[in-house]
């Protein structure tokens, strides 16, 4: 039987690829956007690849929405073997620059929406002791990014919290993944800078300077080593499909360049084995 797959932020970009890379796979798959009527380019691509979608309304930052949409997918197909936070939201701005609201806001979609997802998720696969939940995170989890000061704080906390319950769920069956994109060539970026804070006549004229060899260099990054939405779904399904998946999976060798300065062992199999045997 076909396995279900349940993604958010299917919309555009790396979700709307991986919904359909998942539906090629023979995954049935769930496909949520908050807002049905933006889900014309998802169509489309289905209708191209020759494959079904269930096409459904999620919002991650409601309780609600989520709840009732777990639901749902429980009900109507009985399991979901995979989860794919992908839902997310950029913002570019100084730290003096962003406001609290834009703060919370920016944490709101990237790690609220990421932790009720998964709470919702959890209790049917620890009771089946099967499941996989796969996170797009980001290099920006990795490190820290000039003027993306509350994205990576926010990629930063969901890569901690992935990690802390990788070994715990490890126990009951659930496999936890993290995939960690460098620079994609999606919307995602021009939603980026649409969503930037305008900045004050005093921030603009102290970073105006800055900012702009910031963008000339990013913009340069994105040109020569840019991936595309399909390059990060198919790690997104070597992580479902392998038997041991790692816990993470940098998605080119320019981030497993910059990860390995960082970790001696860039999969993070190491860390989720130390952890695991303190369970005893």
């Amino acid at each position: 039987m076909s396995r279900v797959a349940l993604i958010t932020g299917t919309s555009s970009g790396i979700g709307l690829a991986t919904a359909a890379v998942l539906a090629k796979a023979d995954f049935r798959v769930v496909a949520t956007l908050r807002d049905l009527a933006k889900a014309g380019a998802l169509r489309e691509r289905a209708a191209r690849d020759g494959v079904a979608l269930d096409v459904r309304a999620l919002d991650v930052e409601s309780s609600d929405s989520v709840a009732n949409c777990v639901a749902g997918v429980l009900r109507d197909y009985g399991a979901l073997d995979l989860l794919v936070n992908n839902a997310g939201a950029g913002f570019v701005g100084a730290l003096e620059q962003t406001s609290e609201a834009e703060l919370r806001r920016t944490f709101e979609v990237n790690f609220f929406g990421v932790w009720r997802m998964t709470q919702a998720v959890l209790p049917a696969m620890r009771e089946a002791r099967r499941g996989r939940i796969v996170t797009i995170t980001s290099v920006g989890g990795l490190f820290g990014q000039p003027f993306n000061d509350a994205y990576c704080a926010a990629k930063f906390a969901v890569e901690g919290m992935m990690e802390a319950l990788a070994p715990v769920a490890q126990r009951f069956g659930v496999q936890v993944s993290v995939i960690e994109p460098g620079p994609v060539n999606t919307e995602f970026v021009a939603s980026v800078v649409r969503n930037s804070p305008a900045a004050t006549a005093t921030t603009r004229d102290a970073y105006s300077d800055l900012v702009a060899a910031y963008r000339a260099n990013t913009a340069g990054v994105f040109a020569s080593l840019g991936q595309t939405g399909d390059d990060i779904a198919r790690f997104v399904l070597e992580a479902a499909n392998a038997e041991k998946p790692h816990f993470r999976y940098a998605t080119s060798e320019f981030v497993r360049g910059l990860a390995a300065q960082k970790y001696v062992d860039p999969t993070g199999d190491s860390l989720i084995a130390i952890f695991g045997a303190r369970l005893g």
